[in-house]
């Protein structure tokens, strides 16, 4: 399994196929969640072949924005059939990788522990010192894809995410929780 090489195929696939639109959700995402996934797995003592499917799946988490946006998860699973077979994944690996990747499909539903790391690490930026500069870049890319019409109603919609999001481990709970109700108390007093 070449964890490393699967993961540069992918993002230069990104780099290279993506539409310009996709402000959040676009390689540098990739790369975001898979350090915050290996931060959260150290965190949590995940090592070995369960931390190369999970790194795995960060990479390919959202690669099926290729496609476009509806069912992104269920493309990226294709994306990861189709090309990690020639980095050396065998065919269980793969649809271990894919159970991760669907973890992420909204409403987020984890049923293991490698599921709830690579939740915690898709919104890790909800509780970081970033959160409004990527969140400017996922508000810009929403106001052409789901057509929303003012800063105002992403306010609304942010609080309302914020106050209905939770951590499910207990790393990134330690080391995201109170930064980002910060956020939601920032956001709250602007509306």
């Amino acid at each position: 399994m070449q964890v490393e090489q699967a993961g540069e195929f992918i993002l230069d696939k990104i780099k290279n196929e993506l539409l310009e639109h996709f402000h959040y959700h676009n390689a540098d995402h990739a790369l975001d969640v898979y350090t915050a996934a290996k931060q959260i797995a150290a965190g949590e003592g995940i090592s070995g072949l369960e931390l190369d499917l999970l790194l795995t799946a960060a990479y390919y988490h959202d690669s099926g924005f290729l496609f476009g946006q509806a069912n992104h998860e269920e493309s990226s699973c294709k994306n990861a059939r189709q090309y990690l077979p020639q980095f050396g994944y065998t065919a269980d690996e793969i649809e271990q990788v894919c159970d991760i990747i669907m973890a992420t499909k909204m409403p987020q539903s984890p049923h293991n522990h490698l599921g709830q790391i690579i939740c915690d690490a898709d919104l890790d930026y909800l509780g970081r010192n970033d959160f409004f500069i990527l969140s400017k870049r996922l508000f810009s890319e929403l106001v052409i894809t789901d057509h929303l019409e003012s800063e105002l109603e992403w306010d609304r919609q942010q609080v309302k995410f914020l106050q209905s999001h939770h951590y499910f481990t207990q790393t990134a709970l330690r080391l995201r929780a109170e930064c980002k109700n910060e956020h939601l108390t920032a956001i709250t007093q602007r509306l």
